[in-house]
């Protein structure tokens, strides 16, 4: 079988700012990402070629967790848009009368929560493959073979740790190396001054970990451009770079109550999902499940 853990938050905002037209519930209130949300899903559900049989999604709720005591510049809500932000309970509710199972995360992240369940889920001997369905480039870290995988939906592209070394010169375990001297505009991490990415993943290809790379730079195995001014820069924000370091890395301790087998989805629960599509004021959305169990 294939585990599908889905990157919520994304999915969400990528609803809120797509072309999709607006929707309004009955009361008035701005669903339009949420019923887009749930309209992916229901698209990935019935892909035959994604065969989906084990689901979760997991959201930020709110953009808060237990970075922003590390680190006072980690990103927040501040900036999502109000009627976007109004929807993130919504959400959750929407894609659970799904009957899909739903992680919210308050301590931790979305992130931390698809990284902990993608490497315990690559344990399990039913499990041929994890499929992360994501583009964030946070969930390299945990790419493994071809066992833990990342899904591009928007671009229609399958990430492996083969394709990804081979695109981005980085092994997985270097990823949080990676942003944590490049900075990472979306999370808030600053990075360090000079370091690029392509320097960067030249450095981290001989010198997997900061603590791999000299602080003389004539022991460095390669010389990337500027690579006194990149050596001087890093010895002089060593500790910095290893807080955005730790800022950067994936927990895989998130405790996710679920075991294998609660992730299967039967279908849609009939009463609950057309309930929701009533609430919402949905007619369209009625018929798209492609299998139904009676709740």
């Amino acid at each position: 079988m294939r585990v599908h853990l889905v990157d919520g938050t994304y999915e969400l905002f990528r609803a809120h700012f797509s072309k999709r037209p607006p929707h309004a519930s009955p009361k008035g209130k701005d669903l339009k990402a949420t019923v887009g949300v749930v309209s992916s899903l229901l698209s990935l559900l019935a892909d035959a070629q994604e065969q989906v049989t084990h689901l979760a999604v997991a959201f930020d709720n709110p953009i808060v967790s237990f970075r922003n005591r590390l680190f006072d510049g980690y990103k927040t809500d501040a900036g999502v848009p109000p009627e976007l932000r109004a929807q993130f309970d919504d959400v959750e509710e929407a894609v659970a009368a799904l009957g899909v199972v739903v992680w919210r995360c308050v301590e931790f992240e979305a992130d931390d929560a698809l990284a902990s369940a993608a490497v315990r889920f690559a344990k399990d001997a039913r499990v041929e493959q994890v499929r992360i369905l994501t583009p964030d480039k946070d969930l390299g870290q945990v790419l493994s073979g071809e066992r833990i995988v990342q899904v591009d939906r928007v671009r229609q592209k399958l990430i492996t740790e083969a394709s990804h070394r081979a695109d981005k010169r980085l092994a997985p375990g270097s990823v949080p190396d990676f942003l944590a001297l490049v900075g990472d505009t979306a999370d808030g991490i600053p990075g360090l001054e000079g370091w690029g990415e392509k320097s960067t993943a030249e450095v981290l290809s001989a010198h997997p970990h900061l603590e791999d790379i000299p602080q003389r730079v004539s022991e460095w195995k390669v010389k990337p451009r500027g690579a006194e001014k990149l050596a001087a820069s890093l010895n002089r924000e060593r500790d910095a770079a290893k807080l955005y370091r730790a800022l950067a890395t994936l927990r895989l301790d998130v405790p996710l109550a679920e075991p294998l087998e609660a992730l299967e989805w039967p279908g849609a629960p009939r009463k609950r999902y057309l309930a929701w599509c009533d609430a919402v004021g949905s007619q369209t959305m009625k018929p798209r499940p492609a299998r139904w169990w009676e709740d």
